[in-house]
């Protein structure tokens, strides 16, 4: 086993790792709840970018509906990221299982 040539490797394995999670960074995953009156869109980094509520969907007489809609969409949308990030760290790593990489 050659030491140097796998350290290239992981050298390189970071590298791309790196470009990746910049990548992922910009890609964006989005999610509706409440037959479509809230619409949230996270990005690869589990941040909440955008958040649209229709004007129907407010009721001040039912603020804990709108709440539990929200909640499910933004819920819904850092699943989704969670799974696209894990999915392209898979690719990357070949399945691996690496600890800490998603």
């Amino acid at each position: 086993m050659d030491i140097n040539k796998m350290l290239k490797q992981v050298q390189k394995l970071q590298g791309e790792m790196a470009r990746l999670q910049e990548e992922l960074g910009e890609r964006t995953t989005e999610a509706t709840a409440g037959g479509g009156v809230v619409r949230v869109v996270v990005n690869g980094r589990q941040e909440v970018v955008r958040l649209e509520i229709k004007p129907e969907a407010v009721d001040p007489e039912d603020v804990e509906m709108l709440q539990d809609v929200i909640i499910a969409a933004v819920n819904e949308a850092l699943r989704q990221s969670r799974e696209m990030v894990a999915r392209e760290m898979g690719r990357l790593t070949g399945g691996l299982g690496i600890p800490g990489l998603v």
